[in-house]
């Protein structure tokens, strides 16, 4: 498949990766459907992206509301063969906090919209998916692409809920290829390093500095384009799936 023929939906879509993932598909003329919970970076990508774009404002931790946002994304495009998962949230918070217990709430929470969420939105699209029409020498029907991170393998002190989400991602890629298989659809992992994306704005400069010396090569957080090639390689190879590709520039992360 090519990425100029790419029926998108993607989770997490107005900001960071999501976005970047987006602009690369419209900009090679695909079409695309935004799903995200923040209404005003919503509005804000749909400004900028034009007519190619359609938006959705959906909690991923919703089930109806998926159901529901992947129909009307139906509706919109005609079909969908390409999914990205890019919701999630970031936390960092130690197990023996100096002033409390981390709570069994806020890990499920983590838990919830990263790995939980990802998953909604998979069962949603799959359902779908398996009724298009199937093209190319290997009657391809759609691509399922979720977004771990390197911290499921090499997770920091602080990242217990995350780690555990993210973990879930990756070990997730191979049965649902394996299940999806029968009916055209892979499925795969992307785990990436640390990125330029909105999560990185806040911090002093000095600070991403220090994050960006950590990276062998090259010695710098990533672009989000980086991350939207690859969802377009992978997308366009039929050969990938059911598995994880890091994408961080050899960094392998600290304890600490």
């Amino acid at each position: 498949m090519n990425i100029q023929h790419a029926h998108a939906i993607i989770s997490g879509g107005a900001s960071g990766l999501g976005l970047a993932t987006a602009k690369r598909i419209v900009h090679h003329g695909g079409r695309v459907t935004l799903l995200d919970v923040n209404t005003e970076a919503l509005h804000q990508a749909l400004d900028e992206l034009g007519e190619s774009i359609h938006g959705i404002v959906v909690d991923v931790c919703d089930e109806r509301s998926i159901d529901a946002a992947i129909e009307n994304a139906v509706k919109h495009m005609g079909h969908i063969n390409l999914a990205v998962n890019c919701a999630g949230i970031a936390p960092s918070q130690r197990v023996l906090g100096r002033e409390a217990l981390m709570s069994t709430a806020e890990f499920e929470r983590v838990v919830r919209i990263n790995l939980i969420g990802s998953f909604t939105v998979c069962r949603a699209v799959v359902q779908h998916m398996q009724h298009n029409l199937a093209s190319g020498d290997d009657m391809e029907r759609g691509v399922i692409i979720n977004t771990a991170s390197i911290a499921a393998m090499d997770g920091q002190i602080g990242q217990a809920a995350y780690a555990a989400a993210k973990g879930g991602l990756v070990s997730m890629a191979l049965p649902l290829a394996r299940e999806f298989a029968r009916i055209g659809v892979r499925v795969m992992t992307i785990a990436p390093g640390l990125f330029e994306t909105p999560m990185f704005d806040t911090l002093p400069e000095a600070a991403r500095n220090a994050l960006a010396a950590n990276t062998p090569y090259p010695p710098r957080l990533g672009h989000a384009d980086e991350f939207a090639r690859l969802v377009q390689h992978i997308f366009e190879n039929p050969m990938l799936n059911g598995e994880v590709i890091r994408l961080d520039g050899a960094l392998r992360m600290s304890p600490k």
